[in-house]
């Protein structure tokens, strides 16, 4: 199965082409510059299409990260998604942001702790034991405060923890001595992994995928009283 991915979760945007069955990534591409996604993820797209050699059809499925993330950039990635797919009559499938990172960690031994950046004094966490090739999910996807995060994490003591996420950092730095960090390369979000982290029971037509949102966007938290 040949499948085309997108992640505008976050400031970075990226596109990949995969072939699931063989788990080769045939074609890859980001783009930071804090340009708008609407500018960006479409000529991206296309140009990994070309560095393929492939076109729209020859692509089996879409997978696309739906959250959670940047509310606008969800909304970019998983509308463009759906467009595509809609036209083509082609499956879709939505990938945890959180998971997809967790699979940054292929072929380590670790307990990944996805982290991004919430804001207001929190970030959106998962944690997966992450084992070869293998990947389980230890917690649901929620936004946490960096305190109760220290606590779930005091409590796992048989294996390494690992950072990974756009807020890697920032909860390096409340946790330096206890947790590392994934390496640059393999810290951010990436549509590689969310193709990787698509599971094929879970594609389903375009018209059915939908972002989905941990919490309320801010102008709405911010009207009531």
């Amino acid at each position: 199965m040949t499948i085309l991915g997108l992640d505008s979760s976050a400031v970075s945007a990226s596109c990949a082409v995969v072939d699931k069955e063989l788990g080769k990534i045939k074609a890859y591409g980001s783009v930071n510059v804090k340009i708008t996604h609407s500018q960006t993820l479409l000529p991206l797209a296309e140009n990994i299409l070309k560095a393929a050699k492939l076109s729209l059809h020859d692509i089996d499925a879409f997978a696309v990260s739906n959250g959670p993330g940047s509310f606008t950039g969800l909304r970019i990635s998983v509308s463009a998604v759906k467009g595509m797919a809609f036209a083509l009559n082609k499956p879709v499938c939505g990938v945890s942001t959180l998971l997809a990172l967790a699979y940054n960690l292929l072929g380590r031994d670790a307990i990944a702790c996805c982290v991004m950046d919430a804001r207001r004094g929190e970030v959106y966490n998962a944690l997966f034991d992450v084992c070869g090739g293998n990947v389980e999910r230890l917690t649901p996807d929620r936004a946490i405060s960096l305190a109760e995060l220290g606590g779930e994490l005091s409590q796992l003591t048989e294996k390494e923890i690992v950072f990974v996420g756009d807020g890697a950092e920032l909860a390096h730095d409340y946790f330096e001595e206890t947790c590392s960090i994934a390496p640059e390369i393999t810290r951010y979000q990436n549509a590689a992994s969310v193709c990787f982290a698509a599971d094929e029971s879970e594609f389903v037509p375009a018209k059915k995928l939908m972002p989905v949102y941990i919490r309320k966007p801010q102008a709405e938290r911010e009207r009531r009283p």
